[in-house]
């Protein structure tokens, strides 16, 4: 073996007969620290991910890094990138980014240590624990979960005590580990924090998590109960991986595809960030080329909206990059108007969604909206009402705009981008015999056009600042007088029944999240904004 070869010329031939009693991982470690031995394809110390048995796995332990084991990517890269931007803005991100060639110069041809010190010092200098802590909770899991390594991830959720030791910051990574792989612990870098609550951009003793830290952290964690399995990517990994019972080696493969959304053990309903797509260093540098045209181009796409009467906005809408494809057939009388009382049950994609329909209809609707910025309501083309949140108040609203004309109301009260739907507030199927679902879709390639922690009245701006923001329409036939209120259905029974409806023309999975649930998860809040319109009447009740 290749190894061996190597003993041979780092040792007097006197040594060769002991050393070659030593197994392959003890012999290649004490390479490791004679000579600096990079693993090949031909020369691995350990066996490889492939070869290891999954079917016996449950009660075992299982210690595994994370950049290249258990995630595809062996570039943590795009993960500080999402920090910096999320949490420091885009000129942090520009500075990253412009680093980037000097930490990869670091990581792989002086200390893998120094490249990642650099990163950290760049991502979270000045910038206050509880950002990094959303943005690890709210935004990292997405990007986390769509580059899991099918093999490593099989044999890390088949065992039963699942450690990660990684030289990421603890914080950034543990909300994704814990609440999306159960994992038991995280051992990882920790980070110095003022007593102000912000980060230095150092990190604690001993350092960052890498070769020997790894080994002492493993050790000091397990004790003398050694890991059933380590899994590892590369030879910093080698010393914490020699303290396993087993030890397997996860090598490069481009071919491999991600776990699939079928298969995470939690499914994933909520996230947040403005970034769509995945930021490596290539596509870092095309959305921040892109965001001065994309900011001049959404200014141009609202001015358009907002000075064209609605029937030319679909062609210039066309002309300016915006796709808005409609499906079915409004509700219209013999002459062709739209009918007067009708209610229109929407899906929740975007706060654009009532002025999508109402191009769609060709028809100035009402909507109704929950704790949206004033800036978005003065620049809305179409007329909003906003709601108090108090039942007896806010039916006694709705029922007036529909004796005006026809309404926009998304029961779901909040967006959500995965494609599911939250539960729908019954209080509409209270008001209406008219009812007229319509199924939402929207299509972003750079930026997320909804925030939970943001500020919301950026939201249209950042849907119109992608390359061709696209909308998708369908209307549903009218709901039969059966099926509503008139015809003897509860409120809840009619509200789950367009839910199922609406999901079906989707391909989406209805849940009984709300929109509580999501600014919990995501925000910490209830994700209401309150400036003193919202205040209820002491004997008010919520919907």
């Amino acid at each position: 073996m290749l190894w061996i070869n190597r003993l041979c010329g780092l040792v007097s031939a006197n040594c060769i007969s002991p050393l070659m009693e030593l197994g392959a991982s003890e012999a290649f470690r004490l390479v490791h620290y004679m000579g600096n031995v990079s693993p090949t394809s031909s020369d691995y110390p350990f066996d490889t991910v492939e070869n290891c048995p999954t079917e016996a796995l449950e009660g075992k332990s299982v210690a595994s890094d994370l950049d290249g084991t258990l995630l595809l990517s062996r570039s943590s890269f795009p993960y500080f990138m999402l920090v910096a931007f999320e949490a420091g803005g885009p000129l942090r991100a520009i500075v990253l980014l412009l680093l980037s060639p000097i930490a990869w110069f670091l990581y792989n041809l002086v200390s893998e240590e120094l490249g990642i010190k650099l990163l950290i010092f760049i991502s979270t200098a000045g910038i206050k624990l509880s950002a990094l802590e959303a943005v690890s909770r709210g935004v990292l899991p997405k990007f986390y979960l769509e580059d899991m390594h099918p093999l490593s991830y099989k044999i890390f959720t088949s065992c039963t005590r699942r450690i990660v030791v990684t030289a990421n910051p603890r914080v950034m990574v543990e909300p994704f580990l814990k609440d999306y792989l159960g994992v038991e612990a995280v051992l990882g870098t920790e980070l110095q924090v003022t007593s102000g609550g912000y980060c230095t951009g150092i990190v604690c003793y001993p350092g960052v998590l890498v070769g020997e830290n790894k080994e002492r952290a493993v050790k000091k964690y397990f004790g003398d109960d050694f890991p059933d399995i380590g899994l590892g990517d590369r030879e910093t990994d080698f010393p914490f991986m020699s303290q396993c019972k087993e030890a397997y080696l996860v090598p490069k493969n481009t071919k491999l595809r991600p776990v699939p959304k079928t298969q995470y053990l939690k499914p994933l309903i909520f996230h947040d960030g403005r970034l769509v797509c995945r930021p490596t260093p290539y596509m870092s540098l095309v959305v921040l080329l892109w965001a001065p045209i994309g900011f001049c181009l959404a200014v141009l796409r609202i001015a358009s909206g907002l000075a064209f009467p609605v029937w030319v906005s679909i062609p210039v809408g066309n002309f300016l990059g915006t796709r808005l494809f409609i499906r079915g057939t409004p509700p219209v009388s013999r002459d062709g108007a739209i009918r007067k009382g009708v209610l229109f049950v929407c899906t929740h994609r975007t706060l654009l969604d009532p002025i999508f329909l109402s191009v769609a209809v060709r028809n100035d609707l009402t909507a109704v909206t929950y704790s949206i910025s004033r800036i978005s309501e003065i620049l809305s083309p179409i007329k909003t009402q906003r709601l108090s949140r108090c039942r007896v108040t806010d039916a006694a609203t709705m029922s007036r705009l529909l004796e005006e004309g026809n309404l926009v109301v998304c029961p779901e009260g909040t967006t959500c981008r995965e494609p599911f739907l939250l539960r729908f507030s019954a209080l509409f199927a209270e008001l209406a015999d008219q009812i007229v679902p319509v199924s939402m879709n929207c299509k972003m390639q750079l930026f997320h056009g909804t925030t939970a922690r943001g500020w919301k009245g950026l939201d249209p701006l950042f849907f119109f600042m992608n390359p061709t923001p696209e909308y998708e329409v369908t209307f549903l036939p009218q709901l039969p007088v059966e099926m509503t209120c008139t015809g003897g259905k509860t409120p809840h029974e009619v509200a789950n029944y367009i839910q199922r409806l609406l999901a079906n023309s989707l391909g989406f999975q209805c849940t009984n999240y709300t929109r509580k649930d999501k600014y919990r998860i995501l925000a910490g809040n209830d994700g209401i904004v309150s400036d003193g319109s919202d205040v209820k009447p002491a004997n008010c009740t919520n919907k």
